[in-house]
């Protein structure tokens, strides 16, 4: 039987970091047993000490951390040597080294990367553009997007623009409905076009399992026929104006919104 880790993620910020890190090791050791504490917003020698007293009553602990206030981090690197806990900072080498680099101290203020600056706020203005033209609202103003994305029903086109507007990309979706004409303007668009399609196998187990959330009776809506066929005058929609598709059938969001990126900067030359 596998021991159990318990893993403790501290940040002096919101530690979305660590947790996309954490993600990243759990990926390579599937059949290892986790369990994960997360301790944010660690400033304080309080908070230090409740930290280091949770770590002594876990089994298997693990500390990994992004702190960058040296009195913070020397203290629990000791406090973990001292208990033989096993301690990795994420940025503890990678800071100084680029100190060095540039020739130049790094200010280490946490929270540093949260400030509100002209990146934030263009990051929270795709967000709301985004929201706004979600599931094809607010079509007269489309044009304006960065990137558009087309696709039949559960083709993943929220989540990736949602995904996308966190990037600061102000990101339109249009639902691929039959009998229903997309306006000549989409296609004449500064933005970036993609398709996105999914296997109609696939796309018929997604669509039942939503159909037996909602308690829905629309038949023709997860028919393998009907989603066939949809997904054919997608494609053929996608290769007539000649937009770029992806297959997000064994794709995460995350990979999908990355492709898309790519697309985005090769389009722009960036």
């Amino acid at each position: 039987m596998n021991k159990k880790y318990n893993f403790f993620l501290v940040s002096d910020s919101t530690g979305e970091t660590l947790d996309r890190i954490f993600l990243a090791i759990k990926a390579q050791f599937r059949d290892m047993e986790f369990s994960i504490q997360h301790f944010s917003f660690i400033r304080t020698s309080a908070q230090t000490a409740q930290l280091i007293d949770q770590c002594k009553k876990a089994e298997n602990p693990i500390i990994i951390y992004t702190l960058v206030e040296s009195s913070t981090s020397n203290f629990i690197k000791n406090e973990s040597k001292s208990l033989n806990i096993p301690c990795f900072g994420v940025l503890d080498h990678l800071i100084p080294q680029f100190e060095n680099l540039f020739g130049k101290k790094a200010t280490r203020r946490p929270s540093g990367q949260h400030e509100l600056n002209t990146e934030y706020y263009k990051k929270i203005e795709a967000i709301q553009y985004t929201l706004a033209h979600d599931d094809g609202q607010q079509m007269d103003t489309m044009v304006n997007a960065d990137i558009i994305l087309l696709g039949v029903s559960r083709t993943s086109k929220t989540p990736t623009s949602i995904y996308l507007a966190e990037k600061g990309f102000k990101t339109a979706n249009i639902p691929l409905v039959s009998h229903q004409k997309l306006p000549d303007y989409v296609f004449s668009s500064k933005a970036l076009l993609v398709g996105l399609f999914i296997d109609p196998e696939r796309l018929a187990d997604i669509r039942k399992t939503r159909m037996t959330l909602l308690n829905d009776k629309q038949h023709t809506y997860a028919n393998i026929d009907f989603i066939k066929e949809e997904t054919l005058k997608s494609k053929q929609l996608f290769a007539s104006h000649k937009i770029p598709t992806i297959d997000v059938t064994r794709k995460s969001v995350e990979e999908t919104a990355a492709a898309i990126v790519k697309m985005y900067e090769i389009k722009n030359n960036k």
